[in-house]
């Protein structure tokens, strides 16, 4: 007997709910007319993927950022004006980009 049936056992009248995981069609953050630029580089020997070019405001890159990493399921962070994950995820974060409708552009290698 498992937890979720030691659960049922104690609580009858609950009822189990589907929990539906939902795109981020509505994302809330500017679009901009150029391509972002996806660089792959290594700092301190570990593969680093930064994401250049995007000129919103600094919410806009917070809200994008997160977007990226819980995508991801990597850290990452943002900072003078770069998007910085940990990781070579240049091909998801297109993929990403331009399903939320950004152009991009892929950088080196």
């Amino acid at each position: 007997m498992d937890l979720k049936d030691q659960l049922k056992a104690l609580f009858h009248e609950h009822k189990e709910e589907e929990v539906k995981v939902e795109k981020t069609e509505n994302l809330s953050i500017w679009m901009q007319d150029e391509a972002l630029e996806c660089h792959f580089v290594k700092r301190k020997g570990k593969p680093t993927t930064i994401v250049k070019k995007y000129n919103g405001a600094d919410k806009d890159f917070k809200l994008l950022t997160k977007e990226i990493k819980t995508f991801l399921g990597v850290g990452g962070s943002y900072k003078n004006e770069e998007i910085i994950i940990q990781g070579d995820y240049r091909d998801k974060i297109i993929e990403l980009l331009q399903e939320i409708g950004f152009k991009t552009k892929r950088v080196g290698g």
